[in-house]
Parts: C-alpha cells; sequence; structure tokens
C-alpha cells in the first residue's frame, strides 16, 4: 500500500497557475505539495505563448489583476533572470480603418485611467517600431508593459523555487473531508495526502476537481490553434495585433473566432496566434482555424508569406462564462480553494493569482478585491451555463 502523505496544501495542477500558487504558499511557509495526472506544464500552460499582458483588458478586477502579477513577474525575472525567458518586449496593436483607430484609441485612454501604459502611435511611426509591418494601417497603441515568458521553463523553475513537494503522474480521484465536513486532502490513484488545504489549480479541467469536491465550477475548455514558424532572425520586435483581437477574447461564441497575433520568439521561431472556438476536448487540427491564423498573420507582416510554417499545437483554454477566473476560498466547502478559468491569460496572471491564494491561505488581506472572482458566484445559474 502506498505510504501516506501530509502537508499543509495540496496544489492540483502542475501548470503555470499551480506553480505560482506553489511558490507563493512555500514562501509564506507552508508546506506544499503539487500533485498533476500528467507531466510539468503538461496541459494548457506547455500549449501557451507565455503572454504577460494588460493590453487586452479593459478597467476591472482582471486588469488589476494582471497590472498586479506584471510587478510580480518584473520582480521573479530579477531573480530568476534567464531561466523563465522574461523578455519586456512590449505589445503593439495596430488598427487598419479610422473606426477601429479610434475605437482603439478611446479603449486605450480608458486603460491609461486605470494604471495601464498606453502609448497612441501615429500611422507614420508604425514602420519606426515594426519596420516590416504592412504598409496602409491607420494607427495604433504601443503597451510597454506586455511582456512574455517561456510558459514550460517558467513553471518548472517556479516549482523548483517553491520548495514544493512534485508528485506528477498521480490523478487526483477524490477529496477527502473530516467528521466536520473541511477538507482533509485528497485521494490519488497513488494513496492519499492529507492536508488541511486544497487547492484546485486544474486548469481546463478545474470544473472535473470541482466536482470531486463536491461543488461546481463551470469551467469549459475553448480551443485555440497556435502556428510556429521556422527559426528567423529578429525581425518582429512586439507581440503585435490587431485591435479586433480584444473583441475576440470578450466573445461568448462558440464558433470559430481568430484575430492576428504575431510575435518573434527569443529562440528564432515567430508564434502566430490566435484562434477560439468551443468544441469540447477535440485535439484534431481545424484546416479553416490554421488558414485563419496563416492569413491574419501574413496581413499584418506580408514578408510571412515566404516563411516555412513547421508546426502546430493546440491547447484549451479554460473558460468560464463571465470570462474571469475563479480566484479564493471557497465558502461551500472549507479548506478548499480554487485558482483556475483563467481562460488565455493564465501564463500572464499566474503570479498575481498565487499571491492570493497564498494570502488567503495564511489569513493575510489581499492586495486586490476577489469578490468578483468568487467561485459560487455561479451558484444560481441553471444548467451548465453552456
Amino acid at each position: 500500500m502506498a505510504k501516506r502523505l501530509s502537508c499543509d496544501v495540496v496544489v492540483v495542477g502542475a501548470g503555470m497557475v499551480g506553480a505560482a500558487c506553489a511558490l507563493y504558499a512555500g514562501r509564506a511557509g507552508l508546506e506544499v505539495t503539487v500533485v498533476d495526472r500528467g507531466a510539468v506544464a503538461g496541459g494548457t500552460t506547455g500549449a501557451g505563448e507565455g503572454n504577460l499582458l494588460v493590453s487586452d483588458k479593459g478597467p476591472g478586477p482582471e486588469l488589476e489583476l494582471a497590472l498586479l502579477s506584471g510587478r510580480l513577474w518584473a520582480e521573479l525575472a530579477e531573480e530568476l533572470e534567464a531561466a523563465i525567458e522574461y523578455e519586456a518586449k512590449g505589445g503593439l496593436v495596430v488598427a487598419s480603418t479610422p473606426d477601429a483607430l479610434t475605437a482603439l484609441r478611446g479603449f486605450a485612454e480608458r486603460q491609461r485611467a486605470a494604471g495601464v501604459a498606453a502609448e497612441p502611435v501615429p500611422a507614420d511611426r508604425l514602420a519606426e517600431l515594426e519596420p516590416h509591418l504592412t504598409p496602409g494601417l491607420t494607427g495604433g497603441v504601443r503597451y510597454p508593459q506586455d511582456a512574455q515568458v517561456m510558459p514550460a521553463l517558467a513553471a518548472a523553475h517556479l516549482l523548483r523555487a517553491s520548495g514544493a513537494r512534485l508528485c506528477t503522474g498521480r490523478a487526483v480521484t477524490g477529496v477527502l473531508r473530516t467528521a466536520g465536513g473541511a477538507v482533509l486532502g485528497v485521494r490519488t490513484d497513488r494513496g492519499d495526502i492529507h492536508a488541511r488545504a486544497v487547492v484546485n489549480a486544474a486548469g481546463t479541467w478545474g470544473g472535473d476537481v470541482a466536482a470531486l469536491a463536491g461543488v461546481r465550477l463551470p469551467v469549459r475548455p475553448r480551443r485555440g490553434f497556435v502556428l510556429v514558424t521556422e527559426p528567423l532572425p529578429r525581425t518582429i520586435r512586439h507581440k503585435v495585433y490587431a485591435a479586433d483581437y480584444v473583441a475576440d477574447v470578450a466573445s461568448d461564441s462558440a464558433a470559430l473566432r481568430t484575430s492576428p497575433v504575431v510575435e518573434g520568439t527569443a529562440a528564432g521561431p515567430v508564434l502566430i496566434g490566435a484562434s477560439r472556438e468551443r468544441v469540447g476536448f477535440d485535439r484534431s487540427l481545424s484546416l479553416p482555424a490554421v488558414r485563419a491564423l496563416a492569413a491574419g498573420a501574413i496581413g499584418l507582416f506580408p514578408f510571412l508569406e515566404r516563411v516555412r510554417a513547421l508546426r502546430t499545437y493546440a491547447g484549451f483554454r479554460p473558460y468560464l462564462p463571465d470570462h474571469l477566473p475563479a480566484i479564493g476560498p471557497d465558502p461551500r466547502l472549507p479548506g478548499l480553494f480554487h485558482a483556475c478559468g483563467h481562460e488565455g491569460a493564465g501564463i500572464g496572471l499566474a503570479t498575481g493569482t498565487g499571491r492570493s491564494i497564498a494570502r488567503a491561505l495564511t489569513g493575510k488581506p489581499a492586495d486586490l478585491d476577489l469578490t468578483p472572482f468568487r467561485p459560487d458566484r455561479f451558484e444560481a445559474e441553471e444548467g451548465n451555463g453552456e
């Protein structure tokens, strides 16, 4: 029989959010065990681009979390140096019509009032920032706070820095409770792990982990593809995307939506996104999605038409109906905490989420109001929210 483990906190999920929860909980003096049925960064994290963005978020709770997370990522970058491939490249959002530019500048003005650095860029200056951009764009906005990490590397290094016990290849099959009804730990296919707190950081599978605990959290998968080109000299300097990307992020449509998002990487390949569609956990290649990504990227950077795409990969964004993650203690089950449902922003929001969870675990006040992220906010809804 497997030996029973014990600790202060079990974090379910070894992706970026789980790694950040482990890091900040460990630094708060808690003994942490991280459990994942797969490998480190084996889910959504490993299929991400590593974006740390404020540019795509309007004023509100998600932007506040993004600003906090950005500051924490910058601190970690100083500590971990080149290990996580942190790059403060900045973002450039471009408009192709006068109406789109007016809307973009209005959005940026509201962001500035909320603490975002957003610099208007007239059409005749776009080429200074990105010499290979297509001509004829009407202008844009530069976001110097946008950055990027290599997600799988960053998750691994955060876990290493956390000092947590790591149990990969170990599936959680139940949430244990005391006689009084509070969390006692988790049951796995390789034995029980006792802890006074369980953090659900299972990403797209967060709803399944919540169900094991007897609570409802309507996390759903939203599939996205990324195209990866052959390695190139550094040609694209920023994360560059079209202004309609923000609308696609906020859309509730289950149908395929794509908008061009293009960025270079430290290793050379150019990453091309972004697509969104709700098709369950179907990983099969979608030629319409991939063709739309390629066409959108060429529309922004015509030279890409002559560049080979080496591969494509798919991931599932953990989607909640109101586009906000679930963060914090679950009032329906003492000792259960949630840190999931970040959709496509989990890499960027991981640090603020992890710090918020650690402060909740230790009874300290949060850095920001977690009320909008309450895990039980969907309790009154009928059905599955789909």
